[in-house]
């Protein structure tokens, strides 16, 4: 039993991985159709995402428990995100403060949770970019923002090693899911590795 992420910045490969070496235990990247025409800021606003982002985790634990495993393109737990846009001042520190609020909650609440393992890729810009432009299956039209983030996204995860004692491995397998793949953690809702790992994050001030 686990549940597995994958991350990346856009056009990292991580869908083209996920649908090529685990299509029937898959979690896809989703969005709510409403997402445009929310406000930017807000509790409500934060809100909004805690509740979409716990009803991915919840079809991954579905998934789970049907079939053993679960692989989720993107991290459910989505909090990076808010974290990362910060440190470039994309996202005010209020707001940022507020994401983090309503995950911890639903962390208590068992709503969302960190995942057994994290598979991470890192990519040049050269590479991503011609991927990007090779994809004509969707658009990504922020794609110069997200490869700004890679350096956070890439702090984020170094923390979230050391925080859940390993679990994180910075490459995509060839082979699809290792054989000897790390087991169900039982930090999954660990509050207080949550609070360790939290804390050890160097929240940027707008």
């Amino acid at each position: 039993m686990m549940i597995v992420v994958v991350e990346g910045i856009s056009a990292a490969g991580k869908t083209t991985w996920c649908r090529s070496h685990g299509r029937s235990y898959l979690i896809p990247e989703t969005f709510p159709a409403d997402r445009k025409a929310q406000p930017l800021t807000g509790i409500a606003t934060a809100q909004y995402w805690i509740d979409w982002n716990a009803r991915r985790w919840g079809d991954a634990l579905q998934i789970e428990r049907e079939k053993g495993r679960a692989i989720c393109d993107t991290d459910p737990l989505k909090l990076h995100y808010s974290w990362c846009l910060c440190q470039i001042d994309a996202l005010p520190k209020r707001q940022w403060e507020l994401q983090l609020q309503t995950t911890r909650t639903a962390l208590q609440e068992e709503r969302l949770g960190f995942a057994d393992a994290y598979f991470v890729k890192v990519i040049d810009y050269l590479t991503a970019k011609q991927q990007c432009q090779g994809d004509t299956s969707r658009v990504r039209d922020r794609f110069e923002l997200h490869f700004r983030l890679q350096p956070f996204l890439i702090r984020w995860y170094e923390l979230l090693e050391k925080a859940l004692g390993g679990r994180v491995l910075w490459r995509l397998p060839d082979d699809g899911l290792p054989a000897d793949a790390t087991l169900a953690s039982e930090l999954r809702y660990d509050i207080n590795v949550f609070d360790r790992f939290v804390s050890s994050l160097e929240t940027k001030a707008t």
